[in-house]
């Protein structure tokens, strides 16, 4: 595994928990030689990420549209800072680089971009892991929801273990290495 994607909030949300589990899974990404590929923005989580990756002498591309460049306040000091027309060719940009998807705490841009690369798992377009950071519990109601779409018979429970869900850094990492994707064969 030599990139991750990374998908988080554009602001440091709540609680200080959320800061200091972007910052473990920076080091650990650094410490990997894991490059960190996200939405290249300098502020809130995705700035935490990106500078403890890069303080730790690892690397970090960003992806970032023109119309968010400045309201989200483009990181200057990347490895490498990729601008793109739309945030679709940003996330087609994002999965195309990156060998697995890491979600940490997020609004609805953070989760769109989840399930839209657990989607694509799911119907087979990628066999690469995604995982939610579970920083905090900020994901238990998500992981509640998943249950419940089981229940009523909407997910199959072999695309809901393709969400490898951790709350710390390290544990979720192990755990994309192991992954293998379920088969694809119904929809049922």
């Amino acid at each position: 595994m030599q990139r991750l994607a990374v998908y988080c909030g554009s602001s440091l949300g709540a609680s200080e928990a959320y800061k200091t589990g972007a910052i473990q899974l920076g080091k650990e990404l650094a410490k990997r030689n894991i490059t960190v590929v996200y939405g290249g923005s300098s502020i809130g989580l995705m700035g935490a990420v990106a500078n403890t990756v890069l303080n730790e002498g690892g690397h970090a591309i960003g992806v970032i549209p023109k119309i968010l460049e400045e309201r989200e306040i483009s990181h200057k000091g990347l490895t490498e800072l990729i601008t793109v027309e739309t945030m679709h060719e940003r996330k087609a940009k994002m999965m195309e680089l990156a060998d697995g998807f890491v979600v940490l705490p997020g609004g609805t841009g953070t989760l769109e971009e989840f399930f839209e690369v657990f989607t694509w798992g799911q119907i087979g377009l990628h066999k690469k892991p995604c995982g939610l950071l579970n920083i905090n519990h900020y994901y238990d109601p998500l992981i509640h929801l998943f249950e419940h779409m089981i229940d009523q018979k909407f997910l199959q429970e072999k695309f809901r273990t393709m969400a490898i869900i951790e709350d710390d850094p390290a544990l979720l990492l192990d755990k994309f290495l192991n992954y293998e994707a379920p088969p694809i064969k119904s929809f049922e």
